[in-house]
């Protein structure tokens, strides 16, 4: 069988799968379709987040950044999993106490204002709409290479089918599709990891395998030799100032992400919210310590593979006439010599899209064709188990919080479940368009929605959570500030043709500064506005508490 055919069996039966799931998961009650009754266990709760976090940027897109921009494309890798650390350890369980069905839930509550939950709403359509298109790219760059049809085809095949799933079972169904799509792409990432391990190494185990052969110090020797710098070089893509804000940005942005503290809110409970947070920080790590090994291995194996090679003979290779037709690898023999040189700068012969690394990788080692669809399928995985996370929020902040909230608080359950379902396919329509007209790689456009999300989110929450005396006018004119501010310099930059104009901070990183003047802001107009209501101040307390603890100080009270 060709790789297409095996494409088409792997995708067919998992997307048959994740199809027969939504199904058997289907709900008609609120709770069911926004936080999914709130009776997920522990660990398949751990699964679905680990799997609605990993998104087609840490599947397709990471690897890929870390191979182009070496030891610079390690603030991907630092700054989401450290970010995980601090929403699982700093913000989840408290969150899960307060026990709403959304953040924008919290913002209004927490702050005691109608206009609050309107600006956190505002937000999280921002941050999932930015998010979601990083999803919608990556599923476009799979089917036009593996299913050979147009990326705007492939975009518009992953809109039906993360639509119909997400329509038909809300959270429940989102919930469990993502257990089996976590197990798909985990598969998927590590059977082509351990395979360039073996071949490149000797070694079966990438993690140790990057760091106790020699393979990173041919590649360094090899990229010096070819580009005058190693390759793990630090700051030789971008600038030690701006490193550290991207870093920062996909800290607090993913402690601050939407679709993400959502699942915690389908825990039963505040210690199966921890007890989940730990499993899925268990399996976010099996990807995340692959990674830059996987990311090693596929450059190392590409310049062996394309450089210096005469192009006549390049062409002729199977994966090589396959990504040359979608558009993302191209050659241009600049000086006439039939070779293909991967030179520094204007002199290189070679263009080759970021967000292809991990899908050729396979091709280019000479993998097996069941292997080679295997990863496709994981990719597709990815994508969609974190656009029907997004597109839930998407629905939530405007079925939720919006028309039940506000609008019209006497709806039915079956009259919210409704509008849910209508602002999906409205999620699904967006989503598609920025598929097609994405702004940069997946994960350049996943880094605006975190820098969004940290700008808005992270200080209101941690602040609303550890500060009584945050208010409402502190809390709403933090988050205007940081987002009108964050969304102008990203506006300028990457769709205005700007130069970065504050301290050559890049689009990416710029919500580092966002997030800065949000906290300010914050802090200094909560300070010179009245405090709180005594009841708000006596929540924030209460969220804090641990469970069980008032009621032993009860106990204490009746035996005195």
């Amino acid at each position: 069988m060709t790789t297409e055919a095996w494409t088409y069996l792997f995708v067919t039966i998992t997307f048959m799968l994740y199809i027969a799931i939504g199904w058997w998961a289907r709900v008609r009650e609120s709770s069911g379709f926004f936080v999914a009754g709130r009776g997920v266990p522990a660990a398949a709760n751990g699964m679905a987040t680990a799997a609605d976090w990993m998104s087609a940027a840490s599947f397709i897109s990471m690897a890929g950044m870390i191979s182009f921009m070496g030891a610079d494309g390690s603030m991907y890798l630092m700054g989401w999993t450290g970010g995980y650390v601090l929403l699982a350890l700093l913000l989840a369980p408290y969150l899960r106490k307060f026990g709403k069905y959304t953040v924008p839930d919290f913002v209004g509550d927490r702050f005691y204002s109608s206009t609050a939950r309107v600006v956190a709403v505002v937000a999280a359509i921002f941050v999932s709409t930015t998010y979601v298109a990083g999803q919608m790219r990556g599923v476009g760059i799979v089917f036009s290479r593996f299913l050979a049809v147009p990326i705007e085809t492939g975009v518009i095949i992953g809109m039906v089918i993360v639509g119909f799933f997400s329509v038909l079972g809300g959270m429940k169904g989102i919930t469990w599709t993502q257990v089996a799509q976590y197990a798909v792409l985990i598969v998927a990432y590590l059977i082509p990891a351990v395979a360039l391990s073996m071949m490149l190494t000797g070694n079966p185990i990438p993690q140790i395998s990057m760091t106790t052969s020699d393979v990173l110090a041919k590649l360094d020797q090899i990229q010096t030799d070819i580009l005058g710098v190693a390759y793990s070089t630090p700051f030789t893509t971008t600038t030690r100032l701006d490193v550290l804000c991207t870093t920062l940005v996909l800290m607090a942005g993913t402690a601050g992400l939407p679709h993400v503290i959502v699942r915690f809110y389908t825990t039963k409970d505040v210690k199966s919210a921890r007890t989940s947070a730990f499993w899925a920080l268990l399996f976010i790590v099996i990807l995340y310590t692959t990674a830059p090994a996987l990311a090693i291995f596929a450059r190392t194996n590409l310049i062996q593979s394309l450089h210096n090679k005469p192009l006549t003979e390049v062409r002729q290779l199977p994966w090589v006439e396959k990504w040359e037709k979608t558009g993302l690898l191209k050659f241009d023999d600049k000086n006439g010599d039939g070779i293909i040189q991967m030179a520094k700068g204007a002199a290189n012969e070679l263009t080759i899209d970021r967000d292809i690394i991990v899908l050729s990788t396979p091709e280019v080692a000479n993998l097996a064709a069941p292997i080679i669809a295997l990863v496709a399928a994981g990719a597709l995985a990815a994508a969609l188990s974190t656009a029907s996370g997004l597109l839930l929020v998407l629905s939530s902040s405007l079925a939720h919080d919006i028309y039940y909230r506000m609008i019209n608080p006497r709806a039915s359950e079956a009259k919210r479940v409704m509008v849910g379902r209508v602002m999906v396919l409205f999620g699904v329509l967006v989503a598609g368009y920025f598929g097609i007209n994405p702004p940069g790689f997946v994960a350049q456009v996943v880094s605006l929605a975190f820098g969004l999300a940290a700008c808005s989110f992270f200080p209101v929450i941690l602040l609303g959570v550890f500060s009584k005396r945050t208010n409402r006018e502190g809390a709403i004119s933090g988050m205007v500030v940081g987002l009108v501010f964050t969304l102008a310099y990203i506006i300028t930059v990457k769709f205005m043709g700007w130069k970065p104009w504050i301290f050559g901070i890049s689009a990416e990183g710029i919500g580092a500064i966002g997030m800065v003047l949000n906290f300010v802001v914050t802090i200094v107009v909560s300070q010179l506005t009245p405090p709180p209501p005594a009841e708000i101040q006596q929540m924030v307390e209460s969220i804090r508490l641990p469970e069980g603890a008032g009621q032993a100080a009860v106990l204490d009270e009746a035996t005195e």
